[in-house]
């Protein structure tokens, strides 16, 4: 039965690929639709009434001929102010203006036709009544005047999500690290997962294939407007459970349009805080323009437009703590006293029996020469202070620039087609000032983004419509550092370094016997250079079908992921001291309770070497759909559809793969490429329990894998 189950699955989706390859939004990628019903002054219904509706900005028109209930439906607008006009002979031409189609929008727009030539007209000039008939999730539209007027912090437009309710921002940062991702703002809606928020841009997928979460959006002045959709959506939604964006780029019209724009904060103009020694020093100026206008007045537009950003501040004050004249001398005196370990006197131990600590003093011959070696390189600052207190400020200059053009064509009024393009780049220089090595801290981050979308809108017939959008999305997050210190310059022998320059070490990174260590630390995991790539390929394709009083939607969409990373985060070998070292094992010392005086004597409380981490995930999805708006009467539509969407598993570019088998688990099976691996035996009736503990993980598993394609 499960086989016969999949094969009738598949001829249904076979079919429904052929009807429609790669959909997945349908009445609702960048675009709406105007609907309602003509009628005489009689109130008696009028079929065959032509309805015309014009966007006045470009001069685009599409027609519709109302039926025998006097009903009509424009779907697949594009979004903008319209003018519709109602003809029907022995009539008076109904002319209606104001109508401000918004994203995702079903507006509907009566008219009443009086007796009377065709040639005059009655005209309405009244925004249309924003009432859904078409869906029943619920939405909020953030349109252009809020997107211009409403303050927002880096003039991000993501922060606008907030203003359509249920909306709120996640403190999780584990998705959102800013350096594997192009960093962004996370939301959950509806009380959703994170991550399961699904991006549109005009009608393209804007999401990012390494987490799940939104690319850039484009800056204010570029956006038209978007709509947040959740809950109780129809079957056409899918892919992310917890609700959709759509967006929309500003395009061109029949006339030239075009801002600059400049917004400059300077510490030199702050007032200074009342509690500051100084003023704040930050430099921020964000600055570009947008132009758009005809090619060919009626049918060929662009809009083309571009923001910077750059960030200049006062180096952040850090501290830290290295060894002092004193403590090279062997003497500890000033640093094991309550003034430099918050108050508490450390009476430091003996690693070396009798030829250990005395009065917290000791040998310098005893020091570690690797140690010594990195205290003494000339780029180590050094401190007069008696705790060993020293203070560097690192550098953290960003810029960033954001790129967006789009070209839309009216070819007829049955097929008009867009190409959008959107580009972010985002430079953080790392942070070493070549003279102190405790300012190696971060890596250089090159980010890039890149998007291109092709969009299709067709009229196969009366009452058919054909979208088509395909996507292409690009993304890179390369770590590039300098060469600065690494095991080996200080004479650390037999341990593998995978890059030369680099160094994770860490002295006082632990409290030891409630004591603050105090110490410092050299480079870090963000230091070391590595990438974070992506590539995604999305089809997509709508249909919308009018019958009589049914509006049929119907298609399926296709993307197509792969990610490549290498991350190397724990690639390198890392020495640890926190002054907690103790040892069982005879011959080998403990510590002397302090991370500083560990650290000089060559006593790590922990080491671990680590390996390159590579990561080839590639993931395919596909989902199909099926629903109908059906009008049953004139104050009464019920929606109702089916959506399919598999769980396709990722795999491994490389063709590397993990499973767990359990027929060799029970065997008995000895490995060839571990052979000091134990041998996998077991007794049967500890098999037999735990094959049904197994079941049960393996069903959990199933859940966690249809929780995450919902998600």
């Amino acid at each position: 039965m499960r086989r016969t189950g999949i094969r009738v699955s598949t001829a249904v989706l076979t079919v429904i690929v052929c009807l429609a390859f790669g959909a997945y939004i349908g009445w609702a990628q960048g675009t709406g639709q105007i609907s309602g019903s003509v009628k005489d002054q009689s109130g008696a219904v009028l079929p065959g009434v032509e309805v015309t509706a014009t966007q006045t900005a470009t001069g685009a028109k599409r027609s519709a001929t109302t039926d025998e209930t006097g009903s009509y439906i424009l779907q697949n607008l594009p979004i903008g102010p319209y003018t519709i006009e109602a003809a029907l002979p022995g009539f008076k031409t109904y002319v209606q203006s104001g109508i401000v189609l918004q994203v995702g929008t079903t507006p509907t727009v009566n008219a009443v036709l009086e007796v009377g030539q065709v040639s005059d007209q009655v005209e309405v000039s009244a925004d249309a009544a924003l009432v859904e008939a078409h869906s029943s999730g619920v939405g909020n539209v953030i349109d252009n005047q809020r997107v211009l007027e409403l303050p927002l912090n880096g003039r991000n437009p993501t922060e606008l999500i907030f203003l359509a309710g249920g909306a709120v921002p996640t403190t999780d940062t584990s998705l959102n690290s800013g350096v594997r991702n192009y960093q962004t703002v996370v939301i959950q809606v509806g009380g959703g997962m994170n991550g399961g928020l699904n991006y549109m841009l005009d009608g393209g997928t804007h999401d990012d294939p390494e987490n799940n979460l939104n690319l850039a959006l484009p800056f204010p002045d570029a956006l038209q407007e978007f709509k947040v959709e959740m809950s109780g959506l129809a079957a056409q939604y899918g892919h992310h459970a917890a609700g959709t964006i759509n967006a929309v780029t500003k395009s061109g019209t029949n006339a030239f349009h075009g801002v600059a724009f400049e917004f400059l904060r300077n510490g030199a103009l702050n007032a200074q805080n009342f509690y500051a020694t100084s003023k704040d020093g930050l430099k921020r100026n964000q600055f570009g323009g947008t132009f758009g206008g005809p090619i060919i007045q009626g049918k060929l537009f662009f809009f083309a437009g571009e923001q910077g950003t750059i960030l200049r501040s006062t180096p952040t004050v850090n501290r830290s703590f290295v060894p002092t004249a004193r403590m090279l001398a062997g003497d500890f005196t000033d640093f094991a006293s309550p003034a430099c370990q918050s108050n508490k006197t450390v009476t430091l131990r003996a690693p070396f029996g009798t030829n250990g600590f005395a009065r917290n003093t000791v040998d310098p011959k005893l020091f570690s020469p690797q140690a010594l070696a990195l205290v003494n390189d000339p780029r180590f600052p050094r401190s007069a202070d008696p705790c060993g207190l020293t203070t560097f400020g690192l550098l953290s200059n960003p810029s960033e620039y954001l790129t967006v053009g789009r070209v839309d064509y009216q070819k007829s009024e049955k097929h008009s087609m867009l190409v959008r393009y959107m580009g972010a780049r985002k430079d953080q220089p790392w942070d070493y000032d070549g003279k102190n090595i405790l300012t190696s801290s971060q890596g250089q981050l090159n980010q890039r983004m890149h998007t291109l979308v092709f969009g299709d809108t067709y009229l196969i017939g009366t009452g058919i419509v054909n979208s088509v959008h395909l996507t292409a999305v690009r993304t890179l997050n390369p770590r590039i550092s300098p060469k600065v210190i690494d095991l080996n310059d200080i004479g650390v022998k037999n341990v593998w370094v995978p890059f030369p320059g680099h160094m994770n070490f860490g002295v006082g990174s632990g409290l030891a016997n409630g004591i603050n260590p105090n110490g410092f630390t050299v480079s870090g995991v963000n230091v070391q250079p590595g990438y974070y790539n992506s590539v995604e390929g999305q089809a997509a394709e709508d249909v919308s079908w009018i019958r009589g009083a049914h509006q049929w939607g119907f298609g399926a969409y296709y993307s197509h992921a792969n990610f490549t990373a290498n991350s190397n985060v724990a690639a390198n070998p890392t020495f640890s001291f926190n002054g907690n070292r103790t040892s069982t094992i005879p011959g080998i010392p403990d510590g002397t309770g302090l991370a500083m005086s560990d650290f000089l004597l060559g006593l790590p409380s922990g080491f671990s070497g680590g390996t390159k981490s590579e990561l080839y995930p590639r993931q395919t999805y596909i989902g199909a759909y099926v629903q109908d708006s059906w009008k049953i009467r004139p104050r009464l539509t019920m929606n109702y559809g089916i959506r399919w969407e598999p769980f396709i598993a990722p795999y491994d570019g490389h063709g590397r793969h993990n499973y767990f088998s359990y027929a060799l688990y029970t065997s008995g099976y000895k490995s060839t490429a571990y052979p000091l691996a134990p041998v996998t035996r077991l007794h049967r009736r500890t098999a037999n329990t735990c094959s049904i503990v197994l079941a049960i993980l393996c069903r959990a598993w199933r859940l966690h894998g249809i929780r995450r394609a919902m998600a």
